[in-house]
């Protein structure tokens, strides 16, 4: 499903995105504060620093087009700390699920929201965002933790669906407001219904139920 025609300006998209791949580092720079030993904290700073980089990449686009990229990110900073904010979790598990699925899910939105920018700059973006993010140490350490706690992988499953919803309303805020007279919305919901789809195999890889 196109949604190319729904993607906002170019600034608007680079701003977002850019604060969106900053709070995704500043999420797993937390995680490896509170790891429990040095090997996951090296694994997790891996991860940690393929956000950032991101993050740059993005920074950078914002500046060849002759913008200063706190401006371009400012509008952001509120609702998307607000967002960080309620899905940090209540813990060192909750914190890297979080990571793992609501920074997955945005990258794919962005990706298929970069289709409408430009071309001389969506497929770069898409690119960008879609380079290995190495969560395969998240991965690894949540499998660890559910396989060993029953009742952490119930809990888990909760706080997996619980993220859907908020972080779909984060994808939902990168479009512009849509007319309900024109065909919008219609075209969005088949587009998030993949979302959700990639969501559910990220949690069924965990041995989640989504």
């Amino acid at each position: 499903m196109d949604i190319s025609s729904l993607a906002p300006d170019v600034q608007h998209f680079l701003g977002q995105a850019a604060y969106c791949e900053l709070g995704e580092f500043e999420a797993l720079a937390r995680a490896v504060a509170t790891a429990p030993n040095l090997a996951v904290k090296e694994g997790l700073s891996a991860a940690a620093g393929r956000a950032l980089s991101k993050h740059h990449g993005l920074i950078n686009e914002i500046r060849r087009r002759g913008h200063e990229p706190a401006a371009e990110m400012a509008p952001f900073v509120a609702d998307l700390d607000e967002f960080r904010r309620k899905t940090s979790g209540a813990d060192w598990h909750e914190l890297l699920l979080s990571c793992y699925l609501a920074g997955g899910l945005l990258d794919d939105f962005l990706i298929r929201l970069s289709d409408g920018l430009p071309r001389d700059i969506g497929p770069r973006v898409a690119q960008l965002l879609g380079e290995e993010s190495g969560t395969d140490v998240l991965v690894h350490e949540l499998q660890t933790a559910i396989e060993n706690d029953l009742a952490l992988g119930s809990r888990l499953a909760m706080w997996g669906r619980r993220l859907v919803g908020d972080t779909l309303l984060v994808a939902r805020s990168a479009m512009p407001a849509a007319d309900p007279a024109d065909s919008a919305e219609a075209r969005i919901e088949p587009v998030f219904t993949e979302l959700i789809a990639a969501h559910t195999r990220r949690m069924d890889g965990l041995g989640l139920t989504a």
